[in-house]
């Protein structure tokens, strides 16, 4: 072999590991992932707990259920980190327009009915939420529209993000789901903050929102079970209100843990059933009560940790779609946890938005891990 031939071979094995050292697989979120699986498998002892004596013959029947939405929402998730996220941003026309064509089809007679609320689509045994992935699929199409005007959002191209979150919430209020069109706000506030958006037009818009919400409460366009929500909130003394029977009980619950709670399964609140909806909207009592403030401080470490590998892979993304995806999920995971825990504490209103990978239920676990699959996507991505 002649010397040319023999100092040409490193320089192509440099190559070669430069390029396997790029390649996505490399870069998995390791942390991210560990936090995400951790609080879906106390999410499922949580549930259990909740429901162990809500059938009877049958104690593992929500557990069951919620160990299948866990699997496939981890599932889910490693789809959406599989396929590069800007075939995702490439496809958010056709997105937009299939999420809003099932928002209008759930309020139609195809759509199932359950305590007042038309949001679900029967599907045998099982119920489909189409609001939930909505979520997602407004932070994808933000993306996509601010990374296609390369972060200049003027006022007219403000309007138009405006538009195009104001369709599905429109749909989304009309179910009624005062609670999902609350994280829509929060995602938009959070998707227009690092998409382009000028901070005078920010203000302006923070104005009408303002006069939007007064004019809600004297126009009384709430529902009924709405206004008793907010009046427990804001009221938590009027024993008339159902919510303060709720909110009261879930605030014994987190008491009765104390610093290290009373055990695994062995809440006397959770026991007895006392807190409503214990394994959907208020399953942080669950682990107020059992596992106590040294519990529930962990649960909020995980939490933690994974806001702070959201708000990392923002700042390492290759470009403005890759960031603006992961702030709009930092934006939805952030409010729904301050909002979920803070309204079984007393310190926000009752809204009906479950906690993350927490609260029993298919269609919110699975966008969950959908949501935190585009993270995923986003970091691994950020060198190719």
């Amino acid at each position: 072999m002649s010397a040319e031939t023999t100092t040409a071979l490193p320089p192509r094995r440099t190559a070669l590991s430069q390029r396997n050292a790029s390649a996505p697989w490399r870069h998995v979120d390791i942390a991210l992932m560990v936090s995400v699986l951790a609080i879906a498998g106390l999410g499922v002892l949580m549930v259990y707990s909740a429901t162990q004596r809500r059938i009877d013959g049958d104690p593992a029947f929500f557990l069951r259920r919620q160990a299948v939405f866990a699997l496939l929402g981890v599932g889910v998730m490693v789809l959406f980190a599989s396929v590069d996220y800007r075939v995702f941003r490439d496809f958010a026309p056709q997105m937009y327009v299939g999420i809003v064509l099932l928002l209008l089809l759930v309020l139609s007679p195809l759509g199932s009915n359950r305590r007042g609320a038309q949001a679900w689509f029967q599907i045998g045994g099982f119920q489909f939420q189409p609001s939930e992935l909505a979520k997602v699929a407004l932070i994808v199409c933000i993306a996509a529209y601010a990374a296609a005007h390369r972060g200049d959002l003027g006022a007219r191209r403000m309007l138009t993000v405006l538009a195009l979150a104001a369709v599905p919430m429109v749909l989304i209020n009309a179910q009624p789901d005062l609670g999902t069109v609350l994280v829509f706000l929060a995602i938009l506030l959070g998707t227009l903050l690092v998409g382009g958006a000028r901070p005078r037009h920010m203000a302006a818009l923070g104005l009408v929102g303002v006069v939007a919400v007064a004019g809600v409460f004297q126009l009384g366009l709430l529902k009924d079970y709405q206004r008793d929500r907010l009046g427990a909130f804001l009221e938590p003394s009027d024993k008339t209100l159902q919510s303060t029977y709720n909110l009261n009980q879930s605030k014994i619950a987190i008491a009765n843990g104390g610093l290290t709670g009373k055990g695994l399964f062995e809440g006397t609140q959770t026991k007895l059933a006392y807190v409503p909806e214990q394994h959907t909207d208020f399953i942080f009592t669950v682990v107020g009560e059992e596992l106590g403030l040294v519990g529930a401080g962990l649960l909020m470490a995980a939490f933690a940790v994974l806001v702070w590998r959201m708000w990392r892979a923002a700042a390492l993304a290759k470009d403005l779609c890759g960031t603006i995806i992961c702030v709009g999920v930092l934006a939805m995971f952030v409010f729904q946890i301050f909002e979920n825990v803070g309204m079984t504490m007393g310190i926000m209103p009752i809204t009906g938005i479950p906690l993350p990978f927490m609260s029993y239920g298919g269609s919110a676990t699975i966008a969950c891990f959908a949501a935190v699959g585009l993270v995923l996507n986003v970091h691994m991505r950020r060198f190719s």
